[in-house]
């Protein structure tokens, strides 16, 4: 009977390791003449904005009815008239009983909350992600298919594509599509950077389709043709379920690598999560904490769908 081998010398390994690399970060900031404001992070994801509240016409403030952390203010008109109420937050009140505001003074605010310049950017990285690898998953069947298509030229013309996407790189191809196929066509820069992404994403994607489907073994092809199925039968019923199933994990690492690349939008003023980052560090020189932050987010958004993809693949694996 086998012996069970002994693990926990290398699960201590690995703490170690991880250890040590925790203990050199720390190191490494502290080397640094740094001041760290990590304190000022939270902000950017969410925050309390005050909406002034003005006096609509000029008078004198007549009543004041606290009702917890709101109070109702009553300005009566100086020329007379119905009196005019307005609801603040009290602890922002300006004004008391009697007070003359002329129109347009500020009485009070009130507070809400508004989503920040982070968690703004990261919506639009999850959706500029989310459309052109949708998008890019069509382009890639549809050049996956010409590919090994008998015709010449539709063979041709997926090989051109696929050669001249993977031979140039990313950020030429959505310069040249935005400020030139986007002007032409007068595309607007999402529009642009979504159509880029998705013509990146599909030359790979067509690759990978196409491995998939030469990996079907020719013999269940011609089983389905012998059995009277017509060539888009077969494909679309015999060989695409098997060869997406076995395409699932190279997908999953293209589609991965796809939200780390729709950070290169940010050239054409899109503002992704990478475009906010370095909006804020302008405007708040915490250049060290968003970065990291900006860094994290990523990880955190590619590790959930790494997740995801890998319980897909177990489920097909049960299933087949």
């Amino acid at each position: 009977m086998k012996r069970p081998s002994v693990q926990w010398p290398w699960h201590g390994l690995l703490a170690l390791i991880l250890l040590g690399l925790a203990i050199g970060l720390w190191v490494a900031t502290k080397r640094v003449n740094y001041e760290w404001r990590w304190a000022r992070v939270p902000q950017y994801f969410f925050y309390q904005a005050e909406d002034t509240q003005a006096a609509p016409v000029a008078g004198t403030i007549n009543k004041i009815n606290p009702n917890g952390a709101y109070s109702q203010v009553d300005i009566t008109p100086a020329n007379g008239g119905q009196a005019v109420s307005l609801t603040v937050e009290t602890d922002t009140l300006k004004v008391k009983i009697g007070d003359p505001v002329a129109e347009g003074d500020g009485i009070g605010a009130q507070r809400h909350w508004k989503i920040g310049p982070l968690s703004w950017g990261l919506w639009v990285t999850i959706w500029i992600s989310f459309v052109s690898g949708l998008i890019g998953l069509f382009i890639g069947l549809i050049t996956g298919l010409c590919r090994l298509s008998p015709n010449p030229a539709l063979r041709g013309l997926a090989v051109f594509y696929i050669e001249l996407i993977r031979g140039t790189p990313l950020l030429v191809q959505i310069f040249i599509f935005y400020f030139f196929i986007g002007t032409v066509l007068n595309l607007d820069r999402i529009v642009a950077g979504i159509g880029a992404l998705a013509l990146f994403v599909g030359a790979y994607t067509a690759e990978i389709i196409r491995a998939g489907i030469q990996s079907i073994a020719k013999g269940q092809t011609e089983a389905a043709r012998s059995l009277g199925m017509t060539a888009a039968q077969t494909m679309t019923h015999i060989v695409l379920p098997q060869a997406l199933k076995r395409v699932l994990p190279p997908l999953a690492g293209q589609f991965i690598s796809l939200i780390k690349d729709s950070s290169l939008v940010s050239v054409i003023a899109i503002t992704d999560l990478t475009k906010s980052g370095r909006e804020i560090i302008t405007s708040s020189f915490a250049t060290f904490e968003i970065w990291f932050t900006v860094a994290l987010l990523y990880l955190v958004v590619t590790s959930l769908l790494s997740q995801l993809l890998f319980w897909l693949e177990r489920r097909f694996a049960r299933s087949d």
